[in-house]
């Protein structure tokens, strides 16, 4: 990623924007390793939302007093946050989940991740994905780039559907998704819904699905480091992902180049708007 200047108070800069994310993704990623996952009190969610951590909360705190003392004037949504509609006043909004993952790190696994973005009108403009136990921070900024670490990255060129690397949870390979018949693709998964996005930005994979609706918290930052480093983004019917809203979830993730996009589109039986 290329340096950045000191972080200033200069809103609506997309550059300086990312730069604050970095800062407090780094923060928050020493704020968790604190914590040993398998130690760290938990409690389980209602209506079956799975489990926070006290480290869930702890990085929660430390973002939210770091991102809004910068911005004050932008809007708040994070996972581990009570909602409020004062966001939807705000023209941009941090979009947080502190730790994506969490059974992951409760497990003492590697493949959780901070999720930080910034949404401008519905579209976000800077973002972070940052896995601190691996040492990968995917960043963003529009107009900017993807970029892991000091390297930029670049979506699969991959035009075939049948054989694609496809990071995907088991449910989605349902029958009823597929008028067509469920595609011949090699099936990988990874617990942090964040990363998989990510890793569909580097290339290490073709694509990504998932068709269950998804918080907004767990996709806005893999959205824009995914549009940025080439891929085409939609909800499951092909919409373009739009963020900020009254209720914070939207109609699944498709993630891949283009012309693979097309493809799962078609499988799935769905005309492009």
């Amino acid at each position: 990623m290329p340096a950045s200047d000191t972080v200033t108070d200069i809103q609506g800069d997309p550059a300086r924007d990312l730069a604050l994310l970095v800062d407090a993704a780094r923060e928050a990623g020493a704020v968790a390793q604190q914590f040993t996952g398998a130690t760290a009190r938990r409690w389980d969610k209602p209506d079956d939302q799975g489990p926070v951590t006290e480290a869930d909360l702890a990085v929660n705190d430390v973002l939210l007093r770091q991102l809004r003392d910068a911005r004050p004037g932008y809007g708040w949504l994070s996972e581990e946050s009570e909602d409020s509609g004062a966001r939807l006043t705000r023209d941009r909004v941090f979009i947080i989940d502190p730790i994506d993952g969490t059974r992951s790190f409760i497990d003492g696994n590697d493949t959780w991740a901070h999720s930080l973005a910034i949404a401008e009108r519905g579209r976000v403009v800077a973002a972070v994905v940052y896995l601190p136990v691996k040492g990968m921070l995917y960043a963003a900024a529009d107009g900017g780039g993807a970029w892991l670490n000091d390297a930029p990255i670049r979506v699969s060129g991959r035009d075939r559907l049948t054989g694609a690397r496809v990071l995907a949870a088991k449910p989605n390979y349902d029958k009823r998704h597929w008028p067509g018949g469920v595609p011949d693709v090699a099936r990988h998964y990874r617990p942090s819904l964040a990363y998989r996005l990510s890793l569909v930005a580097e290339g290490a994979f073709d694509a990504m699905l998932t068709f269950r609706d998804s918080w907004e918290w767990d996709i806005a930052a893999g959205d824009l480091i995914l549009r940025e480093a080439g891929a085409v983004t939609s909800d499951r019917e092909g919409r373009v992902l739009a963020f900020n809203n009254a209720h914070p979830q939207v109609g699944g993730v498709v993630a891949a180049g283009p012309v693979l996009h097309d493809g799962l589109m078609a499988a799935l039986g769905v005309r492009k708007p």
